[in-house]
């Protein structure tokens, strides 16, 4: 999909946002803003850049990570903890709508950087407070991870293997689940701020969003006093449901949520018989018959292809998909249609391709304008917008203060 630069086309056009958070969850939520048109102006450390630029895998030296995650965004660097810093970083808060950070709480007050400092110099600003455990209570103060909250959330707890450990994922799945969470409670601060006139804290635990996604295991303790284990690629909530092994040596995966689908897939697979039981008729006792129903479904696929098992299980209207790995994305005619590839040309890598902004609207263009900038790319023309002559600029660098 071709990129339109134009960020006046975006709908979030106008408004500012100040990204002073580093890793994943806080940034990750700023660039969904930008993406959809908020100008975002990334505030880094000057000797101490955001770690996320180091992450993962890199080319000729250049993280490719930050490509996708600073996207979007003027790369600014300031030491909030000097004068001079502070002093530009309470500049760029007047010119506002929304401050994202991920400090531990206490840490911007004790720079002098309070809710009630910022407000005082702009009211109607947001400031969204991403932070491991939240800004109350007794874990407060520890450090916080994307990994604490998949384990504490009960996410590790539940996946995985019924015999084997519990397990984490290989990507920043908590931290991608609060970046949403963060994004969507910054809209909603916005659009209070259109009644009220004034601006909020928003306060985002990162362990609190993925615990939302985990359906009603809180109310199935509350209840029944019952954990959910963990079943592998199966639910306790229907079958069959799993990965399957084709006989080209590839995997498609299934889900029969649906009792009609269920029942069709019986049918493809010639096991009719199976539908007549009387645990068939509901998901939850499928799922007690799991070994029966994965024998029928994966010996009839072992003996086909993938593009066999993926035609016929269209021709049948049942629920298929094949495993993807990010080369089969790329080339899957559904994803282009979608256009949830972008390319765009990157000022040091050139062509590359990512992907794009999470949804499509109809009267307003996703805008991804440049990658991810070097550390402090556009310091000293942000600078120049909040007044600061070059003789005071060189004087806040030298003094380490940008």
């Amino acid at each position: 999909m071709s990129v339109n630069t134009n960020r006046d086309a975006g709908a979030l056009a106008g408004i500012r946002v100040i990204d002073t958070a580093t890793l994943f969850a806080g940034p990750m939520a700023a660039m969904h803003l930008g993406d959809n048109g908020a100008e975002v102006i990334k505030v880094e450390h000057p000797t101490r850049p955001d770690p996320a630029r180091t992450h993962g895998v890199a080319k000729d030296g250049i993280n490719l990570w930050w490509k996708t995650l600073g996207r979007n965004k003027q790369t600014v660097t300031a030491n909030l903890s000097s004068p001079g810093g502070r002093e530009v970083f309470l500049k760029l808060v007047e010119t506002a709508d929304v401050v994202i950070e991920n400090f531990r709480p206490g840490t911007l007050e004790r720079w002098g950087l309070s809710w009630e400092e910022l407000s005082a110099r702009n009211p109607r600003l947001v400031l969204a407070r991403v932070s491991g455990f939240g800004q109350v209570g007794p874990y407060r103060t520890r450090p916080g991870f994307g990994t604490l909250a998949e384990a504490m959330s009960g996410f590790a707890a539940m996946t995985g293997e019924p015999d084997g450990p519990p397990t984490l994922p290989p990507f920043g799945l908590a931290d991608g689940v609060a970046s949403l969470a963060t994004a969507f409670a910054v809209m909603v601060a916005l659009n209070a701020r259109e009644r009220t006139g004034v601006g909020q804290v928003v306060d985002i635990a990162i362990i609190e969003p993925i615990l939302a996604m985990l359906g009603p295991q809180i109310t199935r303790w509350d209840q029944l006093q019952s954990v959910q284990p963990r079943t592998g690629n199966r639910t306790i909530n229907n079958a069959p449901r799993n990965t399957y092994r084709t006989a080209d040596g590839q995997w498609v995966a299934i889900s029969t949520s649906a009792q009609s689908i269920a029942e069709r897939v019986m049918r493809l697979v010639g096991r009719d018989e199976l539908i007549d039981e009387p645990w068939f008729a509901s998901g939850r006792e499928r799922a007690q018959h799991a070994d029966i129903l994965d024998e029928a479904v994966g010996s009839w696929i072992a003996q086909r292809s993938r593009d066999d098992v993926i035609a016929a299980f269209e021709a049948a209207e049942a629920a298929v998909a094949p495993i993807y790995d990010a080369e089969d994305i790329s080339n899957d005619p559904q994803f282009q249609a979608l256009g949830t590839i972008h390319q765009i040309t990157d000022d040091e890598l050139g062509a590359m391709s990512m992907q794009g902004p999470l949804f499509r609207l109809s009267d307003a263009d996703s805008v991804i304008a440049f990658t991810g900038r070097p550390h402090g790319a556009n310091t000293d023309s942000v600078l120049h917008e909040l007044g600061y002559d070059e003789a005071t600029i060189t004087q806040l660098r030298e003094e380490g203060a940008v």
